[in-house]
This record gives structure tokens, C-alpha cells and sequence, in this order.
């Protein structure tokens, strides 16, 4: 009997040690599972065109709450029939050093760190057009250091299996330009009615100047800041480096 009951008691003993160890192993599995599944679409993505984003997604289920027939704008073009004046004022107004780095530049973050403490609340990533990709495919747009983790995460897949030229062409091809609006192709249309591959390098400095808050800047075209900001960047693109 007694026998019985100890044998009773180590199978309890045992049951309760598998249950905490899943506890600890279960959200370590499931964060590896979903680094694997995110480096399966990254490597998807480098030969095939995303045809829609996690960014695209969230808007157009927004926009279907007012309007169910509501579609996005969004054009698909290759590399070539971008316009090298967009190319080169997103680099000069979004990151300088992006035919350079890793994927994150570590300058940036750590002035994006100290503007946040200052602010005590996260207002600025200090992301790089890779990071930026990282978000719009597959994340959101919510600001917390728990998502900039991921972020950070993806950005260094995106390099490693990805050329600079490939993750420019995709996300000059999948970043919100407006309400609705994605990808250079749209972008050139919708606000010049010209094809991205004509865009004049006034007007591609303007779209670069949008991209940071462009629902905004889609309501108020001639603010001030977008007028000496968009100058400030067409003398700086001469000296972008293209990848």
C-alpha cells in the first residue's frame, strides 16, 4: 500500500515537472517557431513579389469599415522603372548610410534611445529602410521596444539573405505614401500623374519627405516644413549612394 501511494506520489511529482518545464520551453518554442516562419517569407520574398503587406492589410481593413468597396492604390514595377531620383531622395531623407550598414545604424538608434528617455515614452525608432521593410511586411505600426526587438530581428534576415538593391526595390514598392496609397508607382500617379520612372527630382524629393508621416502630409501638401524640408533634401541627394 504504502508502496502504491509513493509511486502515486512520484507520478504526481513528475507530472507537475513536465507542466513547469513547458511553462518556461512553451513560449521559447513558439518565439522560435515564429522567427522561422518570418525567415521563410524573407527568403520567399527575394525572389517573388509580396503581393500585399502586413501595413496594406491594417489599412485596407480600415477603410473597408467606411467604404466595404474600398481598394488600395498599388502598383507593382521592377527596380528599373523607378526613377533614380526617388531612389536617391529616400536615401538622403530616410538613411543616409543604407548601402553601409547591417541593416540597423547604431548612431541612430542609440540618438532614437536617448530621445525617448527624454520624452519617458518611445516617439522615434531611429529605423533604417530595412527596418522600415521589417515593419510594413510584417508587423504593425504600435511603438514599444518589445516590437522594435522583432523588428530588429527581421532587418538582420532581410541582410542576410537579401541584396541592398532587392530590399530597396521592395520597399520603394510597399511603403504608404498616403490614405490608401502604396508604392512609388501609386505614389507618382496619384499625386503628379506621372510614372514612377518620370518622377522629376523636386517631386521625388517631396514623396521622400511624406514617407515619414504621409497620411498628414496627404491632407496638407504645402505645409511649411514639407516646402524647406523637400529643398533640404533635393541638394542632398547628389550625394546618396544607390546600392
Amino acid at each position: 500500500m504504502a508502496k502504491r501511494d509513493n509511486a502515486r506520489g512520484n507520478a504526481k511529482r513528475a507530472g507537475g515537472r513536465r507542466w513547469i518545464k513547458w511553462i518556461f520551453l512553451g513560449p521559447i518554442l513558439a518565439f522560435i517557431l515564429l522567427q522561422l516562419y518570418f525567415f521563410v517569407q524573407v527568403c520567399w520574398f527575394v525572389y517573388f513579389n509580396p503581393s500585399s503587406t502586413s501595413f496594406m492589410r491594417q489599412q485596407l481593413s480600415e477603410l473597408r469599415e467606411k467604404s466595404p468597396k474600398a481598394e488600395l492604390k498599388h502598383q507593382w514595377v521592377p527596380y528599373e522603372r523607378i526613377s533614380n531620383n526617388l531612389k536617391r531622395a529616400v536615401v538622403a531623407s530616410e538613411d543616409a548610410n543604407f548601402a553601409e550598414h547591417p541593416g540597423i545604424d547604431v548612431d541612430a538608434l542609440e540618438r532614437a534611445w536617448e530621445r525617448n528617455n527624454r520624452k519617458a515614452k518611445v516617439v522615434g525608432g531611429g529605423s533604417t529602410i530595412t527596418q522600415q521593410l521589417a515593419k510594413n511586411l510584417f508587423l504593425s505600426g504600435e511603438r514599444s521596444y518589445l516590437r522594435k526587438g522583432q523588428e530588429l530581428i527581421i532587418a538582420f534576415m532581410l541582410e542576410s539573405v537579401m541584396s541592398k538593391r532587392r530590399i530597396l526595390e521592395v520597399y520603394l514598392n510597399v511603403v504608404e505614401f498616403g490614405r490608401g496609397v502604396f508604392g512609388a508607382e501609386a505614389a507618382a500617379r496619384y499625386y503628379f500623374r506621372t510614372p514612377a520612372a518620370s518622377l522629376a527630382p523636386s517631386q521625388a524629393a517631396r514623396l521622400a519627405v511624406m514617407l515619414p508621416n504621409p497620411r498628414y502630409y496627404d491632407r496638407h501638401r504645402s505645409t511649411n516644413y514639407l516646402v524647406k524640408r523637400t529643398n533640404l533634401i533635393q541638394r542632398r541627394m547628389r550625394a546618396a549612394e544607390l546600392p
